[in-house]
């Protein structure tokens, strides 16, 4: 993620995973302060990490998509989200979410004891995401330890063995509370519907200045059409075709703010063959006609 003020946006690779280092080799570690309303298109796009991730909504009210789930947290909630979890946030107005990303090998030698007894089960399971509520005691916990973790890190000294002892805390009421569930063949399978929808979405944008349906994005991973569709709607709550939409949509809004170039001709170059329905379709989106938009951006 982008912690920096004004333009954000999630950098990740053609299959969705981010591309930033959260951290450093020798302390795979990094705390966020952020408002999910700065980020581009008031969302944190989807992507996945290696990390795992906490998250605390400290104002206002945000929307999780988690894997193939949704959460709406309001403020005083948080949520943990596993390792290799394709996620999206989105909000519709301000919502400030601290957060901590990291790697679980910062809590244990990834060949120790520890690690296969304690922190390798939980990643190795069918979790996708943990929710944390105040009105339950040990979650109440968790908060608490994450407040305490955000602390540390808005301090003059940041303070690396507190993080970690913190982190262990957090990680042993995990381990404590919940049932981890064994590996099942499930987990293989959602992963792989992950990772076909993963090429399906490199498809799309790669390929969206041109014309697409539905027929060529199923190609692209040898399934049928109503596959595509329960996949999609499953994962991202929105048709093939909505999300290609959607995207050129994107597209042309940074082309209106970027360039010079007349409405008719961005529309052409995202792939819009009407201007009529792109214009129809940019308001229903953005709320505000492209003119419009192009002003208030600029």
């Amino acid at each position: 993620m982008n912690n920096n003020n004004g333009y954000n946006k999630i950098i990740t690779d053609e299959t969705l995973r981010e591309t930033v280092c959260h951290g450093s080799d020798e302390y795979p570690f990094r705390y966020y302060m952020e408002d999910i309303w700065l980020f581009d298109f008031h969302c944190v796009d989807w992507h996945w990490h290696c990390e795992v991730e906490f998250v605390f909504v400290e104002k206002g009210t945000a929307e999780f998509l988690i894997g193939s789930s949704k959460y709406i947290l309001n403020a005083g909630t948080g949520i943990f989200i596993n390792s290799q979890v394709i996620h999206r946030f989105e909000a519709e107005e301000s919502a400030v979410i601290p957060n901590i990303v990291f790697s679980p090998s910062l809590l244990s030698p990834e060949t120790s004891l520890i690690y296969r007894k304690f922190i390798y089960p939980l990643l190795n399971s069918s979790i996708e995401c943990l929710i944390f509520s105040p009105d339950v005691p040990w979650h109440n916990d968790v908060l608490n330890i994450l407040l305490s973790v955000f602390a540390i890190q808005e301090g003059e000294n940041i303070c690396e063995i507190k993080t970690v002892e913190f982190l262990l805390k957090l990680w042993t009421l995990i381990y404590e509370n919940v049932t981890i569930p064994e590996p099942a063949s499930s987990t293989n399978a959602s992963a792989h519907t992950q990772a076909q929808l993963q090429i399906m979405m490199q498809y799309i944008h790669k390929n969206y200045p041109g014309h697409i349906s539905l027929d060529d994005i199923a190609k692209t991973v040898a399934m049928s059409k109503s596959s595509v569709l329960n996949i999609f709607g499953r994962y991202l709550h929105t048709s093939p075709i909505s999300y290609l939409v959607n995207y050129r949509l994107k597209h042309a809004a940074k082309l209106l703010v970027t360039t010079d170039n007349n409405i008719s001709s961005i529309a052409r170059e995202t792939g819009f063959e009407n201007v009529g329905y792109f214009c129809r379709q940019f308001k229903k989106l953005f709320k505000t006609s492209p003119g419009e938009y192009r002003k208030i951006k600029r």
